[in-house]
């Protein structure tokens, strides 16, 4: 499974957002974000981070609410308040965190792949499909992305071949993925290869 990594940084002189590899022997990458966050802020969206994870969403967005208010540039938040609105069932605040997060990192695979996810179960197929794809594309090896942009080629948008290059892709990082494997016949038989 591919680590993803989102840093708060401040360095000076890079160009924001910025991407690179894990450098520790780790499959993964890092989003370093110049967000301007004071230490305040990051203790308050630590918190809201521990509260998701306790499954404590209405509180966690009222945390988010005021990490984003003060700390609008840094796309984790949107991400995570997003998240948690689909929780409580509340798609469009979530579609509107989601937008936000990727108007600021252009293609950011957490969000495309969650922001596809609602764009799929809601209808709007094509839009998913461009959403996957910036994500598939600026980080080529994000799975989930990858694995459900071959899920709608196939069941949603009936394209055989964009599936079979997706799940061909996602397998080859990703072999002991079975159930993929078994797609990935289904289609090639589909295809008459």
């Amino acid at each position: 499974v591919l680590d993803l990594f989102l840093l708060l940084s401040g360095c000076a002189g890079n160009t924001w957002p910025s991407v690179e590899r894990l450098k520790d022997g780790r499959q993964g990458f890092v989003i370093r974000e110049k967000a301007g966050m004071d230490a305040a802020s990051l203790a308050e969206f630590q918190r809201a981070v521990a509260l998701l994870n306790d499954g404590k969403d209405g509180e966690a967005i009222e945390l988010m609410k005021r990490v984003i208010d003060r700390s609008p540039r840094f796309s984790a938040p949107h991400i995570d308040i997003a998240l948690a609105y689909l929780r409580i069932g509340a798609p469009e605040p979530a579609e509107q965190h989601m937008k936000a997060a990727l108007s600021l990192v252009p293609g950011h695979p957490v969000a495309g792949n969650e922001y596809g996810l609602l764009l799929r179960k809601t209808g709007r197929f094509n839009e998913a499909r461009e959403v996957y794809e910036k994500a598939v594309d600026r980080f080529p090896d994000y799975l989930p992305a990858r694995k459900n942009l071959g899920i709608l080629c196939d069941l949603y948008l009936n394209d055989p071949k964009c599936a079979l290059e997706q799940f061909e892709r996602y397998s080859r990082l990703m072999p002991e993925d079975e159930k993929v494997k078994i797609w990935i016949a289904e289609l090639r038989i589909r295809l008459g290869r």
